[in-house]
């Protein structure tokens, strides 16, 4: 037990030992699924899986090649299909046939693909600052600093390299703020000094596919369209921009959206509009 939650593993397709923070909830209510973004891991969520613990059971897993989840044998199983087959392994073993789902970027990716294959499934869904369309400034950004295997002395240098990479996005954090991320996404190795927490390998499948044309993700947002849906942005993003979020409204009636002032891409869902939006859409669900 650590905290407010247990520490569980779980073994995928491939044999991979992969890992996910289970907040304990009651049994009565459909519990909530948390996936990441593309860098990140169970970290990312503690905010508000605290806030939402106790009143939800919070299953928040670790995609294969961060924090500690096991690496892949091989780089090209880095992609989002393999990790739903690895998160449908878990929620089979565990007995959860619905619930509600929470993706931040690349977890909403996977959110919607899921959603397409069985949308039945998902009672409700917030995508954190992702949408089917993604703003090539973002993903430019994005891979000028992925797989990047920099490491650091101290805990302030690595806060000032995360304030140089994302300060754009963040303009009004302070660097206690910086130390909390870096702690978020980084871990102190064995050889003392301070690295992110995940696998340098994840960078390789995605600059294959930010080469190729991006694929059409709009049927997979629209199988969401009986879902009860939330969609939070930040308001300086540069991954998920106005029009796209304009079409989403258009295209799912009943969406509800929130946005977060001077944050961009992505907000941490620990911001008073976000887990207000959120406790709304969860009071309107089983």
């Amino acid at each position: 037990m650590s905290g407010s939650y247990t520490e569980e593993y779980w073994t995928s397709p491939d044999g991979l030992k992969l890992y996910y923070r289970d907040y304990a909830g009651p049994s009565d209510k459909l519990p909530v699924l948390c996936l990441h973004g593309l860098t990140r891991n169970s970290r990312d969520f503690a905010p508000v899986a605290e806030e939402l613990a106790g009143d939800r059971r919070i299953i928040v897993p670790e995609m294969r090649g961060r924090g500690n989840s096991e690496y892949a044998k091989d780089t090209a199983t880095y992609t989002p299909p393999t990790y739903i087959k690895d998160v449908e392994t878990l929620l089979s073993e565990l007995g959860i046939e619905s619930f509600v789902v929470i993706g931040t970027s690349m977890g909403g990716l996977m959110t919607m693909l899921m959603a397409a294959r069985d949308a039945k499934r998902i009672v409700a869904a917030v995508l954190n600052d992702i949408g089917p369309e993604i703003d090539p400034k973002g993903l430019a950004h994005i891979a000028s600093y992925v797989g990047q295997g920099r490491s650091f002395d101290t805990w302030m240098h690595a806060a000032n390299s995360l304030r140089e990479t994302h300060g754009a996005s963040f303009p009004d954090y302070s660097i206690d703020d910086w130390l909390e991320m870096a702690k978020r996404t980084m871990v102190l190795g064995q050889n003392g000094r301070i690295a992110l927490d995940y696998d340098m390998g994840i960078a390789e499948p995605f600059r294959s596919a930010n080469d190729a044309p991006q694929p059409d993700l709009w049927p997979a947002f629209k199988a969401l369209s009986e879902t009860p849906t939330l969609l939070v942005r930040g308001e300086l993003s540069d991954l998920l921009s106005e029009q796209t979020l304009e079409r989403m409204t258009a295209e799912h009636g009943s969406l509800r959206t929130v946005t977060v002032p001077r944050i961009g891409h992505a907000p941490m869902l620990d911001e008073p509009e976000s887990i207000a939006a959120i406790k709304s859409l969860l009071a309107d669900v089983a």
